[in-house]
């Protein structure tokens, strides 16, 4: 193995210092030109039916992301109304002390030094210490309502932001979607007319057909002369023929002998 490896390695030194030598410094250049010529020619021989199925498929990739985003922006939202309702509460518990804490606050200004509560006695000082902690946990309440709204608005900016790009990765799978239903009708059009031009027809055969239908239709057309000529002659009354009338020998004879009709000749 290390043998293999030392070889490819002494290999591709040669090869490298063979081009620096016919090239000089632009073999780089010619490296990458080449390289880029045979991806270009690997490209082109490529069915434009496979790119088109290779389209598709890049587009049927998208849905796991899309529903991913849809998984992430679900629990966001779940996330924010959990804080908002943890604020809603907050803000809610934080009135009631501010108003307990005024109560308290009013009795401890007043000239009284006992108080009663909830049918317990407290003096002064308890109510002035109890005031005191009701306040600190106010002021820490406080502080805490103001960074849960903080983070609030961060989560619904970061929901806004992720319900964005949902929908333009919705917007953008549809559309390319509809591309690659027009790439497809273009490519069928494309073929179905590549399959009419590359049908052979055999004109030579058609050639002698036609030949065929033209001669037939000649000795036809000759035949249908020759009836018509033909019936010209038929059918007509014989005015130019002369028909042979019977000789009357009788009236010859007496014509030639000068006799009457009704004479008796005497033979003598």
């Amino acid at each position: 193995m290390v043998f293999f490896c030392k070889k490819f390695v002494i290999g591709a030194a040669v090869l490298a210092t063979l081009g620096t030598f016919v090239f000089g410094r632009d073999v780089v250049s010619y490296v990458k030109t080449a390289g880029n010529s045979v991806r270009d020619a690997v490209k082109a021989e490529v069915p434009v039916d496979f790119e088109v199925e290779r389209a598709r498929k890049m587009v049927e990739d998208l849905v796991p992301d899309i529903r991913r985003c849809m998984h992430v922006i679900a629990e966001q939202q779940v996330d924010v109304e959990s804080l908002q309702n943890e604020i809603h509460d907050s803000e809610l518990a934080m009135k009631q002390q501010k108003e307990a804490m005024f109560t308290l606050r009013s009795d401890l200004e007043s000239s009284d030094t006992e108080f009663v509560y909830a049918s317990r006695t407290y003096s002064k000082d308890e109510i002035r210490n109890d005031l005191a902690q009701r306040f600190d946990r106010f002021k820490v309440a406080t502080d805490t309502l103001k960074r849960n709204q903080q983070i609030l608005r961060a989560r619904e900016k970061a929901l806004d932001a992720n319900r964005e790009k949902l929908e333009n990765m919705l917007s953008a799978k549809m559309d390319m979607e509809v591309q690659i239903e027009q790439l497809e009708a273009r490519l069928k059009s494309v073929q179905a007319a590549e399959t009419v031009s590359n049908l052979e027809i055999d004109n030579s055969q058609l050639t002698r057909a036609k030949g065929l239908i033209k001669d037939l239709n000649k000795q036809l057309d000759v035949k249908e002369k020759l009836l018509d000529a033909e019936g010209k002659f038929t059918g007509l009354i014989p005015v130019d023929t002369k028909v042979e009338e019977k000789r009357d020998v009788v009236k010859q004879m007496d014509e030639y002998f000068k006799l009457k009709s009704g004479d008796k000749v005497a033979v003598q």
